[in-house]
């Protein structure tokens, strides 16, 4: 499986997917215009992934903002890669940062790991 680079817009984040490394990781901001257009094939990657995942899958989120119907897709990812957490294929885990003084961004990572059995580490970005 090739991995994937998507190119940050000011609409939709930086996607880097390395399935080698069992890494996905999503940064920016995600208010695209057809959130089904965006995120239909990231769902489809990462379904072909979990059928022959790497030993052990890191999901890393630091997303300034996204919209309600990202809100929905990031859900769909993430339940996905928490199907393969409970299946026992590898160990699999979910990085949340935001900024220290985003509680919206704060508030919404601890509303994914309530929804989400695999292990969900919030953290607050060092600011420079």
């Amino acid at each position: 499986m090739p991995a994937l680079h998507l190119s940050r817009t000011d609409k939709t984040p930086e996607v880097t997917f390395d399935p080698v490394a069992g890494l996905f990781d999503m940064r920016g901001c995600s208010i695209p215009e057809d959130a089904d257009k965006f995120y239909a094939p990231l769902f489809d990657l990462l379904d072909r992934y979990c059928k022959e995942p790497a030993p052990q899958t890191t999901v890393r989120l630091a997303l300034a903002y996204f919209n309600s119907s990202s809100s929905k897709y990031i859900l769909d990812l993430l339940r996905l890669i928490d199907d393969l957490h409970t299946s026992g294929k590898g160990v699999v885990s979910l990085e949340w940062s935001f900024e220290p003084d985003d509680l919206d961004m704060q508030e919404a990572g601890q509303d994914y790991r309530s929804l989400l059995e695999m292990p969900v580490r919030l953290i607050a970005r060092a600011t420079p």
